[in-house]
């Protein structure tokens, strides 16, 4: 199984999301999961209060984040990605089928500051593909259903699941969104449940 990362988590209650904090115990190098940055509908503005938290929460574990790992493109919060890898140096990094979802997303929004091809992250992960971060081996698992581009990351015994699978008390992931396949959705279940405890 390799090494168990630590893993601290950020309830974001708004858009109740969880960002992940993931670290090798041994070298302190780590990745970020999800974050989130602050939005209030109400009066359209931004902060950057969630992303100070667990910023400052890496420092206090003198964790140096790698990477910041996307499990989808987001509608329920804003990103805070840009913004770590900006404060970091940290490598932004998404399924290589988010540029299907751009694809799809980018008319329909009017959303013409989206770089096409996935240009706006620095790497675009295969299904089955593992980077390494100090001594933890994070693999890539694509999960589709909830988007085209939907993935999972396995490092030690965990998985982080993104949408594909909510607590058990929410169910599952939506699939209305433009792109979104129930019978994909399915499948992804199924492949995450078919891992090891």
């Amino acid at each position: 199984m390799g090494v168990e990362p630590q893993i601290q988590a950020f309830f974001d209650e708004p858009t109740n999301t969880v960002t992940y904090l993931v670290w090798d115990p041994a070298t302190r190098r780590g990745v970020a999961i999800d974050p989130v940055l602050d939005f209030d509908p109400a009066s359209g503005s931004v902060d950057d209060d969630s992303v100070e938290e667990l910023l400052n929460a890496a420092e206090e574990l003198g964790v140096t984040i790698e990477w910041v790992l996307e499990t989808h493109i987001h509608a329920d919060h804003l990103s805070g990605a840009p913004l770590i890898k900006a404060r970091t140096g940290a490598r932004i990094g998404i399924g290589e089928h988010v540029r299907e979802v751009q694809n799809i997303f980018r008319p329909i929004f009017g959303a013409e500051d989206v770089k096409a091809e996935g240009g706006d992250f620095d790497r675009l992960f295969e299904d089955g593909e593992q980077i390494q971060v100090g001594n933890l081996a994070i693999e890539v698992l694509h999960t589709p259903g909830h988007t085209p581009a939907c993935v999972s990351y396995k490092i030690g015994g965990a998985v982080f699941v993104g949408d594909t699978l909510f607590m058990p008390d929410y169910g599952t992931a939506r699939t209305d969104f433009p792109g979104g396949c129930a019978r994909q959705l399915y499948r992804s279940i199924r492949k995450l449940l078919s891992l090891p405890p």
